[in-house]
C-alpha cells in the first residue's frame, strides 16, 4: 500500500458529524493505494456497467460527461481512521448510469472495478438513491491520478477503500462476492459508523 503524511491530525472532540475512533485530517489528504498510480488519460479511460443489467453498455470520457452532471457535498472517511469535512466532488450520479442500463430484479449486489484490477464488493443498495457517483472533479478542478483521477467511484457513506480509484466499471451480481481489500480480511460493507473495519467487526 502507498501511504503519504497525514495519519496524525486534530480530533474534534464529541463532534457528532466525527464517525467513531475517526479523526479530523484538515486541510490533509492522504494518499493510500494498493496499487502504483497508473497513467491514464481521459482519453484511455471507459466505464463499463454489466452483469445482472438489461442493456450492457460502456461510456468513453465524453459520453460519460454527456449524462446529467451531479455533485457531492459532504465528508469522506477512511479506515485509516482519517475523515475530512466539506469535501466536494463533481460527477455523475451511478444513478443515471443504471437508468440506461437497467438493473434486473434480482441484481443484489456489485463489484466495482478499477482499470488496475482492484476490485471492491458493495451492496446495490450503497450505489442507488443518490449515494454514489463517477466522481471526476474535486473541489472545482480535476480529479488528480493519485486519488483516483482522471475518475474514481464515491461512495462517501462507506469507508474509502469502497470508493475504487480510476474505475473501470461495475458488475451487477445476485450474490456478494468480495473484492482485493475484503479477501484480505476488511469488512464485507464498511459503515464508518458502525466502526465495520474489519471482517468480523
Amino acid at each position: 500500500m502507498n501511504v503519504t503524511r497525514g495519519f496524525t491530525g486534530r480530533t474534534r472532540g464529541h463532534d457528532p458529524g466525527l464517525p467513531p475512533g475517526q479523526y479530523d485530517a484538515g486541510e490533509d489528504w492522504p494518499v493510500l493505494s494498493a496499487e502504483v498510480t497508473p497513467e491514464l488519460t481521459p482519453a484511455d479511460w471507459s466505464f463499463r456497467v454489466d452483469g445482472l443489467v438489461e442493456r450492457p453498455r460502456s461510456w468513453d470520457w465524453e459520453q460519460a460527461h454527456a449524462l446529467p452532471v451531479s455533485e457531492y457535498r459532504g465528508d469522506i472517511h477512511c479506515v485509516t481512521s482519517w475523515s475530512k469535512f466539506g469535501v466536494r466532488f463533481g460527477g455523475v450520479s451511478l444513478d443515471a448510469f443504471f437508468n440506461v442500463v437497467r438493473p434486473h430484479v434480482s441484481a443484489t449486489h456489485a463489484v466495482a472495478y478499477s482499470h488496475t484490477g482492484y476490485t471492491t464488493n458493495l451492496p446495490l443498495a450503497d450505489l442507488t438513491g443518490g449515494r454514489a457517483w463517477i466522481a471526476f472533479e474535486y473541489e472545482g478542478k480535476p480529479l488528480d491520478p493519485e486519488h483516483g483521477g482522471p475518475a474514481r467511484l464515491l461512495v462517501p457513506h462507506l469507508y474509502f477503500w469502497k470508493s475504487a480509484k480510476w474505475i473501470a466499471g461495475i458488475r451487477l451480481l445476485d450474490h456478494d462476492e468480495p473484492g482485493f481489500w475484503e479477501q484480505n480480511g476488511y469488512h464485507a460493507r464498511g459503515n464508518p459508523w458502525e466502526e465495520q473495519r474489519y471482517s468480523g467487526d
